[in-house]
């Protein structure tokens, strides 16, 4: 099993600096490397409607010069807001500097502030991302190509310069709906799986069913996909289950703030966004059953058990969400790389 981090760099103004966060991200990163994790991924968050990383390839860049084994992805760069071009540019730039480590993890984008602020209609978001995906795959795989969408045009031209990684680096698909694993396994690409937020796990389990099954009838490999949890482990079971709980209640409630009232009062029962609110609500409340919480030996057990029932071979854990001390996070890092990391190795 291969283990990451993962942060969408949510954000308190009132208690957070922004300086003092890039760095402290940033050194927890470089540890994570020194520990022997295997990847980092970094999300895209815009407006102070979330977090406040606008430019995860920037970040990446930063940090691609600090390490020289860790995985660098994206989780996730939001597509339906940038001229695809400039997209393919920065990432394979990025590619090229780490020496060929990217994972580049896309998606259409949840939050309604991102969408007011780029002046995108959300009802355009599908047909937005998949004409850029395809692309960004293109730009990075001929010589030279064209291309006419709905959204966007491209004429004849070739991109400079191409990643390092060939055919192109790996791609990973934020997936929450069945429909969205589905466009994963046709196209044969990797997924990005937050079970947190996808469904109950029953529903998420039969989603990676469908995933694995429909990329064999496709003709594709055997693709990755990576699986998020929170991460709260101490030696004493109470304090990380208390840490655990504290921990995601902010970072609910700061998600939850940046949804106007009337628009979660227009939310139909159908709508994915409200699927994804009423699921990040009830976090901490099933905080055992969802994340990865107690003592190292309690993670092992636990960890086991996600193992079989998604069939887990890469796992990314989100370490400092909710404005959490960053010393609490380095010691869990440490923690689960001393004690629990060995066994699944």
């Amino acid at each position: 099993m291969q283990f990451g981090l993962f942060t969408l760099f949510d954000f308190f103004r009132d208690r957070q600096d922004e300086v003092a966060y890039y760095r402290d991200t940033l050194e927890l990163m470089i540890l994570a490397e020194q520990l022997g994790y295997d990847s980092t991924w970094v999300g895209e968050e815009h407006f102070y409607s979330f977090g406040i990383c606008p430019s995860p390839q920037l970040f990446l860049t930063a940090l691609a010069r600090e390490t020289s084994r860790l995985r660098l992805g994206t989780a996730i760069s939001l597509l339906p807001f940038e001229n695809p071009l400039r997209k393919a540019e920065d990432f394979a730039m990025l590619d090229i500097l780490s020496g060929g480590r990217l994972d580049f993890g896309v998606g259409r984008g949840i939050v309604p502030k991102h969408f007011e602020g780029f002046r995108v209609n959300p009802r355009e978001s599908r047909e937005r991302y998949e004409e850029s995906l395809e692309i960004i795959r293109r730009a990075w795989t001929q010589e030279s190509f064209s291309y006419e969408g709905k959204f966007w045009q491209v004429p004849s031209l070739s991109l400079s310069p191409k990643p390092l990684q060939k055919p192109h680096p790996p791609i990973y698909r934020g997936t929450l709906s069945l429909e969205s694993f589905e466009g994963a396994a046709a196209a044969g690409d990797n997924a990005f799986v937050v079970p947190w937020l996808s469904g109950l796990h029953p529903e998420v389990q039969a989603r990676v069913q469908r995933y694995r099954t429909l990329l064999k009838e496709h003709g594709h490999p055997q693709a990755h996909m990576t699986f998020i949890f929170f991460l709260f482990i101490d030696r004493d079971h109470q304090v990380a289950l208390r840490e655990g709980r504290q921990t995601t209640r902010a970072y609910i409630d700061l998600f939850t703030s940046f949804t106007p009232p009337e628009a979660m009062r227009q939310l139909r029962g159908d709508d994915p966004l409200k699927a994804f609110l009423d699921l990040a609500i009830s976090l901490p409340d099933h905080l055992e059953e969802r994340a990865i919480v107690g003592t190292p030996a309690e993670c092992r057990r636990r960890l086991a058990e996600l193992r079989d029932e998604f069939g887990i071979d890469q796992v990314a854990f989100y370490f400092h969400a909710g404005a959490r001390d960053p010393q609490r996070a380095r010691y869990g890092i440490e923690l689960f790389a001393n004690e629990v990391m060995p066994d699944f190795r």
